[in-house]
């Protein structure tokens, strides 16, 4: 253990914000038909830099002088918490340090960050205490996300029992505020109304399209890339992920293409542009359709491409030939599935065809997750209480099993399945290079708080693909033709 304390220095009297305290280009071009009338596509420009170490925009203020139980209780909080060998250093507001002499250090800024860890044990007290700004990270997120598994096991201890009473004689027995960026969701209604869907999807998507811009590239997809390798550029990536769909859907000049929750218009614009089809793009964001609609003017395919802001439910001008669903599923809910599939299938010509593409979860054949909570027969991911309350509130991942079930049962038959979870590892990496390399423009779009949100969601959510605890899956269904599927026999994407 590393037990560090500066001596004769006295604490900085500055005063904190109390507020804030309470509160990658690929080696080849994909074929495709491209359109004889249009020689180039629409413009991208470059990918951000190379990658660089990330540190905090401002120098950490020093704490208070809170008094030296409030310290003891703290340090035997991080003793109790992380183990006098945590992989890599953390700090403590009063100087206490532990772990090894790493460049990536979690420096716990003050007694409200550990308040936060004990009422909400687990991620969530964390996530909110990050957030906040009352525990930053100084330098790989990804190194300091090792620390979640300690984070996870924590258990009521005496030594946390006495620090959470002498956190309550100095501060009272109530939590600290969530932070602002939290989510709340029950004062729009019934889960996975039309209401309720619309509100959640502006939590996460109406946030900034600069911003929105700045960590996702030029392309402006905000979806599992497709990899050569994990020295393709970003954008590359992204265009071999639209044409893999095009091609599964086996596109022709002249369909016509559905494309649910179609984000900025990216899969729309590839589809049209490249593979000549009459595509229909919906979402529920208005600033995703408006600028998704600027960019198809920009791309002078007002001919091809149709936006609208319109709910899944509310379509009648089927049939289509196709229907690409990327990224979509995770925001239906497992009890508007049976609904999704049978709007898509009636949707669809006889032989049409159904991409979706979605996370998913694991099944749990070792019965590792007995203790979790159940949908049916299935465990719920563990620890979602941080995305659902700042990243996807409403959202709902489903087993790939039961997916491709749900889909047969409204009449679809599946023809092909693929998971693609490392490309989506790499494709979050890239995301999350792209926000540290601009930290300072992200928060001025959208603020400290939101930053770090996506910060700690994506790097997280990395980690998680990379270990196999989360998936994602392309499914490709067709709606039969009098027992015809017209697929053929063997699979060429």
């Amino acid at each position: 253990m590393t037990v560090d304390r500066p001596v004769d220095t006295e604490p900085d009297q500055s005063a904190l914000d109390q507020s804030a305290l309470d509160q990658p280009a690929l080696d080849h071009q994909p074929a495709a038909a491209t359109r004889p009338d249009r020689p180039s596509a629409p413009p991208l420009t470059a990918d951000a830099g190379p990658p660089r170490q990330w540190s905090p925009p401002t120098t950490r203020p020093a704490g208070f002088d809170w008094p030296s139980e409030v310290d003891r209780a703290g340090r035997d909080l991080l003793l109790d918490l992380f183990g006098p060998d945590p992989e890599v250093r953390v700090e403590m507001w009063d100087g206490f340090i532990l772990g090894p002499d790493t460049s990536t250090k979690v420096v716990i800024r003050s007694p409200h960050a550990l308040r936060r860890a004990l009422f909400h044990p687990g991620e969530l007290g964390f996530a909110r205490a990050y957030v906040a700004g009352d525990v930053e990270i100084d330098g790989d997120v990804f190194a300091a996300l090792a620390l979640r598994e300690r984070i996870a096991r924590l258990r009521p201890s005496p030594a946390a029992v006495r620090a959470l009473a002498v956190l309550v004689r100095q501060f009272g027995p109530r939590p600290p505020q969530p932070p602002p960026e939290e989510a709340r969701m029950r004062r729009h209604g019934r889960q996975h109304s039309r209401s309720r869907d619309a509100a959640a999807i502006s939590h996460h998507y109406d946030v900034s399209n600069d911003f929105y811009r700045l960590v996702l590239g030029p392309s402006m997809t905000y979806s599992c890339a497709v990899w050569d390798s994990p020295a393709t550029r970003l954008t590359a990536a992204q265009t071999a992920k639209h044409e893999l769909v095009c091609r599964k859907l086996g596109l022709r000049p002249g369909e016509r293409l559905l494309d649910i929750g179609c984000g900025w218009g990216s899969m729309a614009l590839h589809a049209a542009y490249h593979h000549g089809v009459q595509a229909v793009g919906i979402t529920i964001s208005a600033e995703q359709a408006a600028e998704a609609r600027r960019r198809v003017t920009e791309a002078g395919l007002e001919d091809k491409i149709e936006i609208r802001l319109q709910d899944y439910r509310e379509i009648t001008d089927g049939p289509f030939d196709a229907i690409s669903s990327v990224g979509m599923v995770e925001h239906v809910g497992r009890a508007k599935l049976p609904i999704y599939f049978d709007n898509l299938f009636h949707l669809l010509r006889p032989g049409g065809r159904l991409l979706n593409h979605g996370i998913s979860f694991p099944g749990d054949p070792v019965g590792a997750a007995r203790g979790r909570p159940r949908l049916g027969p299935l465990p719920l991911p563990r620890d979602a209480d941080f995305l659902h309350r700042y990243v996807f509130p409403d959202g709902e991942l489903h087993e790939i099993g039961a997916l491709v079930t749900l889909m047969q049962a409204g009449g679809f038959e599946v023809r092909h399945v693929e998971n693609l979870r490392e490309h989506y590892a790499l494709t979050l990496r890239a995301w999350v290079t792209n926000l540290e390399n601009r930290w300072d423009e992200a928060v001025a779009l959208v603020g400290a708080g939101r930053a770090r949100v996506w910060r700690l969601y994506m790097a997280g959510s990395a980690l998680s693909f990379e270990a196999g605890r989360s998936q994602i899956h392309q499914v490709l269904g067709v709606r039969p033709d009098s027992g015809a599927s017209h697929q053929p026999l063997r699979p060429s994407y």
